[in-house]
């Protein structure tokens, strides 16, 4: 069985989720200023958790799926993200692993995105056959758009998700 495997960079580990990560994700999720931008709502303890045992669900079944972040000198939760499928009924992901990344507060304007999913996309590029990687990020959103640019996603088209306007965007696969 295919389990999220371990990636250093030089502030993170990209690693599996252990139960030792649920406080800092509940927290996390539970934090108006992280979801201000994705989905707007914020999540029950309850909700949390039926994601957080996703993310180990998605590796089996993908091939491919969500990481925790940790600080590499202490293991501590940052955040998480990776690529997933999450059946969203959007033309324009149709078929392709999508890109998310969230941090916790504290660990934002750090450049911990752009590390932590520079990381994930570089194992992406060897270890996936996908030709593209797509991400969507609610319109007005600077700094995931920045983080988007810097790893190489452009614009692609614009769709609704639970009735917002997302814009969606594609990396081209990277070769060696």
């Amino acid at each position: 069985m295919m389990i999220a495997p371990t990636i250093e960079t030089e502030r993170l580990r990209l690693r599996a989720a252990e139960m030792r990560d649920f406080d800092g994700f509940a927290a996390m999720w539970a934090d108006e200023s992280t979801v201000r931008f994705i989905g707007g709502n914020v999540r029950t303890r309850n909700e949390s958790w039926m994601r957080f045992i996703g993310l180990p669900g998605m590796w089996p079944l993908m091939g491919y799926g969500y990481w925790v972040f940790a600080d590499r000198n202490t293991d501590r939760f940052v955040g998480a993200g990776g690529l997933s499928w999450f059946d969203r009924d959007l033309p324009l992901l149709d078929g392709t692993p999508e890109a998310g990344w969230a941090f916790t507060v504290d660990t934002w304007g750090k450049g911990y995105a752009s590390e932590a999913m520079g990381a994930a996309l570089g194992w992406a590029d060897t270890a996936l056959a996908a030709p593209e990687v797509r991400c969507i990020i609610n319109p007005g959103h600077g700094a995931s758009e920045r983080v988007a640019a810097k790893l190489g996603f452009a614009q692609v088209g614009e769709a609704r998700l639970h009735d917002e306007p997302i814009n969606v965007y594609s990396r081209t696969r990277k070769s060696s």
